[in-house]
C-alpha cells in the first residue's frame, strides 16, 4: 500500500476540537534535550499547537519506535538559479534534495550570475523562483557597497560578505572601508555571514594539482587573519556568523568572542590529499588530517554552534578540468544531516549536539520559529529509524550534478518529512509539491553575551523558552 494511502487510512473519524489540532503525530520525539514518548498536535495552519499524551484530533499517525526530530535549517546553499543551469541544479531540484535530506529551510547565497548586489536583482530572483520551492528559502543579499544596504535590507533576509574571491563574486572595492560596511548591516538588525579569508595571505605553489596544494594556496593563516580583523572591527549588535570555519584555533577565537560560526560536513570528514582530482576542491580548502580531526573533536564536544552544507554543485565535466581551472564547490544539502545522523548512531558524536547545530541554532539565528519541537513552532518534522542506514550514491539520491564526494558512505535518511504539517517525504521518497515560501527573520535575537570558554553557548541566537 502506498505510504500516502496508509497515512490517510490512519485517520480517525472524530470531530476536531475547537482550536485543537487537525492531526497528531505520535512516537518517540526529541524534546527538551532528550528522547521521550510524545504526541504532537498539528494545526491546519501547520503549527505545533499541542504536546502531550492522549491528544484528540480527526487524524492520527503513529510512527512506533522510530524517532521524530525537527527538520534541519541549512544556513549555506548555492542553488545558483531559480530555473536551472548546466549542472542541472535549480531552486526546484535543490529544494527537493533538501527535503530528501531532512532540511526544511535553506538560506540561498547571493553569488549567482549576476551577483545579488541590489534589491532589484534579489526581487527578480524571488519572482523567477516563486512556486518552485519544496521547502522554505531565505535569500541573502551581497554586501558590496554601503549605499545599497538600506534598500537591499528591505528585500533580503540576511547579508553575505566575501572577503576573498570565490565562484561568481569577489570582495568589495577597496574604497569601501570594512568598518562602514559592518556598521551599515548592524544598523539594519539583519544577520551577516562572512566568507573569511584574507587574499593577501594567498600563495601560488609551483604545482597546483591536488587538494594538498590548494590548502597551501589558501592557507590556514588567511582564514585566521581575516577572522582576527573581523573581531577587531565588528560593531556592537552585529549579528555575525563566520562561514565554513576549517580550524579549531579559529573556532576557539570565535567562541570566546561570542559570535556564531559554522562548519561543513566536508571540512569535518574529508582531509587534503596530495593525489586526486578537483571533486574535493572547495573554498576554503580541505585541511590536513590533524586540522580536520581537531575540528571534528570540537564539533563532537558541542563546541561548534552550527552545521551547514555549503552546497555548491558543479557539473562533472567542469570538475574534470585540470585542477587549477576547475571550479570550487561540492553538493551537500541532501547528505549533510544523514551523514552526521549515521555518525551519531555509532556514538561518534552526541545526537543532542547534532540537533542543536543543524536544527535549533541556525533557525534561531535566522529568526525563524522552527528547529525545535515546541508550541507555536512550525511543524517542520522528520521521522527517522536510526537502525536503517543507507549507502549514499548520487544516482540513488538523484543528485542533479551526478556526483557526491561521499559516494559509498553511510547515511540515516528521513523516512518521512513534514513541512508545515504537509508530507514532503514518505517511505524515503519525495511525494510533496512546491509549498515552500520565501521567509525573512520573524524575530530578532536577544542581545549577545560572551560565550563561556570552551563553547559557544546559545547567547544571542534567539529565544530559548517554549
Amino acid at each position: 500500500m502506498p505510504a500516502r494511502a496508509r497515512h490517510r487510512r490512519e485517520a480517525e473519524e472524530t470531530p476536531p476540537l475547537p482550536d485543537g489540532p487537525e492531526w497528531v503525530l505520535a512516537g518517540r520525539a526529541y524534546v527538551g534535550g532528550r528522547i521521550q514518548p510524545l504526541e504532537i498536535g498539528i494545526s491546519a495552519e501547520g503549527k505545533i499547537v499541542a504536546l502531550g499524551r492522549d491528544l484528540r484530533a480527526p487524524r492520527r499517525h503513529e510512527v512506533a519506535d522510530r524517532l521524530i526530530l525537527p527538520a534541519a535549517t541549512d544556513l549555506h546553499v548555492h542553488f545558483r538559479s531559480p530555473v536551472g543551469l548546466r549542472s542541472g541544479e535549480s531552486w526546484s531540484t535543490g529544494t527537493v534534495q533538501a527535503a530528501l535530506g531532512g532540511v526544511g529551510l535553506v538560506a540561498e547565497m547571493p553569488n549567482s550570475d549576476p551577483p545579488v548586489t541590489t534589491a532589484d536583482r534579489l526581487l527578480e530572483r524571488r519572482d523567477a523562483g516563486a512556486g518552485r520551492l519544496a521547502v522554505d528559502m531565505l535569500l541573502f543579499g551581497a554586501l558590496t557597497e554601503r549605499r545599497r544596504v538600506p534598500a537591499l535590507a528591505r528585500a533580503c533576509g540576511a547579508f553575505k560578505l566575501y572577503l576573498a574571491p570565490t565562484t561568481g563574486i569577489g570582495p568589495p572595492d577597496a574604497a569601501e572601508p570594512l568598518d562602514g560596511l559592518l556598521e551599515a548591516v548592524a544598523a539594519t538588525g539583519l544577520p551577516l555571514t562572512v566568507h573569511a579569508e584574507d587574499p593577501r595571505e594567498f600563495r601560488h605553489p609551483a604545482e597546483l594539482t591536488s587538494t594538498a596544494g590548494w590548502n597551501e594556496a589558501r592557507p590556514l593563516r588567511a582564514e585566521r587573519r581575516a577572522v582576527e580583523e573581523l573581531l577587531a572591527r565588528a560593531p556592537p549588535g552585529l549579528r555575525l556568523n563566520i562561514a565554513h570555519v576549517t580550524q579549531a584555533e579559529v573556532a576557539e577565537l570565535l567562541a570566546r568572542a561570542g559570535h556564531l560560526f559554522e562548519v561543513t560536513p566536508h571540512h569535518l570528514l574529508l582531509s587534503a590529499r596530495s593525489t586526486g582530482d578537483a571533486f574535493s576542491k572547495v573554498n576554503p580548502p580541505l585541511r590536513r588530517e590533524p586540522e580536520r580531526s581537531a575540528l571534528f573533536e570540537r564539533f563532537a564536544a558541542g563546541s561548534v554552534p552550527v552545521l551547514a552544507s555549503d552546497h555548491a554543485p558543479h557539473p562533472i565535466a567542469e570538475k574534470e578540468l585540470p585542477f587549477e581551472r576547475a571550479p570550487s564547490g561540492m553538493p551537500g544539502v541532501a547528505t549533510m544531516l544523514p551523514l552526521l545522523l549515521a555518525l551519531a548512531r555509532t556514538g561518534a558524536l552526541p545526537l543532542p549536539e547534532l540537533i542543536r547545530s543543524a536544527c535549533e541554532r541556525p533557525a534561531r539565528w535566522l529568526g525563524q520559529p522552527a528547529g525545535r519541537i515546541a508550541l507555536g513552532h512550525r511543524a517542520d518534522l522528520i521521522v527517522i529509524d536510526p537502525k536503517q542506514r543507507r549507502t549514499i550514491s548520487a544516482e540513488g539520491l538523484g543528485i542533479p550534478c551526478g556526483w557526491t564526494a561521499f559516494e559509498g558512505w553511510e547515511g540515516v535518511f528521513p523516512q518521512e518529512h513534514y513541512h508545515g504539517g504537509e508530507p514532503l517525504v514518505e517511505g524515503g521518497e519525495y511525494v510533496g509539491r512546491p509549498l515552500g515560501r520565501f521567509v525573512r527573520p520573524e524575530f530578532a535575537p536577544a542581545p549577545r553575551g560572551p560565550a563561556p570558554p570552551g563553547g559557544p553557548g546559545d547567547a544571542g541566537v534567539g529565544p530559548t523558552e517554549d
